[in-house]
């Protein structure tokens, strides 16, 4: 199992203001949040973690968050540094930095690219200036336009730009509005996802009003799809469309269960060694991550994934992807063997939700596309 792909993922925990539908590690500190010492933990971390990697090449960099665009470029460019001296980079490993428009100076993009950052995935979420309050944003339509303006000039042409569908009071024109304005920017990527509830957030203790039924969203989704397409984006994944084949490297990686190392706040991480399947975490208080950097406690515990859990999560990334897996990809990213697959999909084969391809490829049927997270559900109690 020594082919398994391995990308980087470093967390960078602050916002300027928590959005009340996030549930990711994320605080609200700003330019308060003690950046020269987490950057100093950082650096530990990624060296701990270069000795995890044993050499392995790194396809793929991806700085999230929070906010990594808090981060000025001249502390992005010492991170990425860090990187590219601890670690055997691909020649062409994608580099990819979130950003919000509201956080990203004039002119700041270039510094961005200049330390490394070659893919930035700007969090638009609406181009409605209404929609954007309504989603605690702190940046206006405008701001996302100039960012992207300013991105290109500054050597930027790999953008994702980050969109939700499903908002509170959106209607199916004012959806295909945000998605036409996104595509005339003429970004490499575009995710588009609905607006879901997430346990732990502020809409979720108290959810907005006017939110879309389930037979609008449907309607939502199915025409935007018919734009995207119309306009050259093509989906392959559930929420991910991209021109020209400029899928995201590092996202797709997630998807397709390979490896990845977890640096920062909260990260999570998993590594193949040997035959066997690991899994590792962070501390998620940044307080907390920084004193486990700064003392003895800074490495992680491994815990080995069980068979039960090898093929429920293989499912619940790969079965996200448009054109589903091969049989080879879960025999060597699992560990397990075909009979294992058949032996665990045979319930949803016969339930229509999940049909294989003579080529050995196996992927949802448009039943199961509809309701995956019925048909990935289907594979937390293994059948024995």
């Amino acid at each position: 199992m020594t082919g398994v792909p391995l990308s980087l993922y470093i967390h960078l925990p602050w916002c300027v203001k928590k959005c009340p539908y996030c549930d990711f590690n994320s605080y609200s500190r700003g330019d308060s949040a003690p950046k020269a010492r987490y950057m100093k933990a950082l650096l530990g971390d990624l060296h701990r973690e270069s000795t995890i990697a044993n050499g392995r090449v790194i396809e793929s960099v991806f700085l999230g968050g929070g906010t990594p665009s808090l981060f000025s470029s001249t502390e992005i460019q010492a991170l990425l540094d860090a990187v590219r001296g601890f670690f055997t980079l691909a020649e062409n490993a994608e580099v990819t930095m979130e950003a919000n428009p509201g956080t990203v100076e004039c002119g700041a993009p270039a510094g961005y690219r200049e330390a490394g950052v070659n893919r930035l995935s700007i969090g638009a979420q609406s181009f409605d200036n209404e929609m954007l309050s309504s989603l605690g944003r702190i940046h206006s339509s405008a701001d996302i336009v100039r960012t992207v303006e300013d991105a290109k000039a500054g050597g930027f042409d790999n953008i994702n730009i980050d969109l939700m569908h499903g908002l509170p009071g959106q209607t199916v024109n004012m959806a295909l509005a945000d998605l036409s304005i996104a595509i005339n920017l003429e970004p490499a990527h575009i995710s588009w996802y609905q607006l879901t509830l997430e346990p732990n957030t502020v809409f979720y203790a108290r959810p907005p009003a006017n939110l879309p039924d389930d037979d609008l969203a449907f309607e939502i989704q199915d025409r935007g799809q018919t734009l995207l397409v119309e306009n050259g984006f093509l989906q392959y994944e559930v929420s991910a469309y991209a021109r020209d084949g400029q899928r995201c490297q590092h996202n797709f990686n997630y998807w397709s269960f390979g490896d990845y190392l977890a640096v920062g706040a909260g990260a999570h991480g998993k590594l193949t060694i040997s035959t066997n399947v690991h899994r590792y975490q962070k501390p998620a208080n940044p307080l907390q991550y920084m004193v486990a950097q700064e003392s003895a406690a800074g490495s992680s515990e491994l815990t080995r994934l069980s068979r039960r859990d090898l093929i429920f999560e293989f499912m619940l990334n790969a079965l996200r992807l448009n054109d589903g897996f091969a049989e080879s990809t879960f025999v060597e990213r699992t560990g397990l063997s075909i009979e294992d697959l058949r032996h665990a999909t045979a319930a949803v084969v016969q339930k229509g939700l999940i049909e294989r391809s003579a080529e050995g490829f196996w992927m949802p049927t448009a039943l199961g596309s509809r309701f995956l997270n019925d048909l990935q559900s289907e594979f937390i109690v293994e059948h024995a």
